[in-house]
């Protein structure tokens, strides 16, 4: 099974994910709801949306981010 979905903690807080999980629009990581929430409010958020949207659009379903881990 992929770690995305057996993981218990938040790749970038610790916190649990018992709450749900996304996986971050900036990089590969493995976020919690409340990462999640924090990360819209970047001002970076729309060009990394902007970004992932471009690259599904060329077939490539694995973007790895705008930014590093």
């Amino acid at each position: 099974m992929d770690r995305f979905f057996s993981q218990k903690h938040c790749d970038r807080c610790g916190g649990s994910l018992e709450g749900g999980r996304t996986m971050s629009m900036f990089n590969e990581q493995c976020i919690c709801m409340g990462c999640k929430d924090k990360e819209t409010k970047d001002p970076d958020y729309k060009r990394a949306v902007d970004a992932d949207h471009e690259e599904i659009k060329k077939g490539n379903y694995n973007y790895k981010g705008i930014r590093e881990k």
